[in-house]
Parts: C-alpha cells; sequence; structure tokens
C-alpha cells in the first residue's frame, strides 16, 4: 500500500515537470521554472523521504551534480532562466542518469511506446547513458 504523503510526493513532482515544461516552453520563464523548481524539489522529498533525500543530495561522489543542479535552482530564481535550466539539465543527468537505463527497460514493456523503446539504437543508447559511454573513467591517485 502507498502511503499517502507518497501520493501527494508524486502529484508535486508530476505538477513540477509540468511547470518546467511549460517554462521550458514559454521562452524561459523564470516564474514558472522557478514554480516548478519547487514542486519538483517538495515532490521529492515527500516521494522518498526527508532523510533519504537528504543522503541522496550530500554523496560526495555525486558533488557535480549536485552543484549544478542546486547551481542551476539558484540562477532560475535570480531570473537568469536558460542558463539556469542548462545547468540543471548536466546536474539532472549527473544525479539521475543511471536511471534512465532502467525505466528505458521498464517501457520496453508499455503498449503504446515499447516498440519504439525496443528498436535496438534507441535501447543501445539508453543502456550507454548512464555508464561513462565507453571512456575510460578517471580515477584520484589519493
Amino acid at each position: 500500500m502507498v502511503s499517502d504523503n507518497t501520493k501527494i510526493g508524486t502529484g508535486l513532482l508530476f505538477l513540477g515537470c509540468v511547470f518546467l515544461i511549460l517554462g521550458v516552453f514559454l521562452l524561459f520563464d523564470s516564474a514558472l521554472l522557478a514554480l516548478g523548481d519547487i514542486l519538483f524539489l517538495t515532490g521529492l522529498t515527500m516521494t522518498i523521504g526527508v532523510s533519504r533525500t537528504i543522503r541522496f543530495f550530500t554523496r560526495k561522489d555525486r558533488l557535480r551534480g549536485i552543484i549544478a543542479f542546486f547551481g542551476g535552482i539558484f540562477l532560475v530564481m535570480c531570473r537568469w532562466g536558460m542558463v539556469g535550466m542548462i545547468l540543471q539539465l548536466y546536474g539532472i543527468v549527473y544525479l539521475f542518469g543511471q536511471f534512465f537505463p532502467i525505466a528505458a527497460q521498464s517501457l520496453q514493456n508499455a503498449p503504446v511506446i515499447g516498440s519504439i523503446f525496443r528498436n535496438p539504437s534507441v535501447d543501445r543508447f539508453f543502456s550507454n547513458f548512464g555508464s561513462s559511454g565507453g571512456l575510460p573513467t578517471r580515477v584520484s591517485p589519493v
């Protein structure tokens, strides 16, 4: 059974994504983007819980994505919508990149769009999306 906080959080996540998309479509309207950011963060916190959200956003291996994501939110709040959204997009890909192959794999069984996700080129794109793309990873000398 899903708790009420999870249901409300999922709704807020959806509304946040809708406002972000509307803000981008309406030529990076800063008010819509800021509202979408606030709803997205509130929905994420209500969906997975406060402690798990704090744990997710304080991991040292994701520091680059965290700084980019919150720096983008700050720039959107300062009414620099386009630059802020580009920085946020980089942060989202860096933070949630490992989740995209899992989501694409589950969407392959969807009735309408499943055939698109079963296409070999789309499958190959999403399987490499969260990884380093075949490039050697840089290891810290310490």
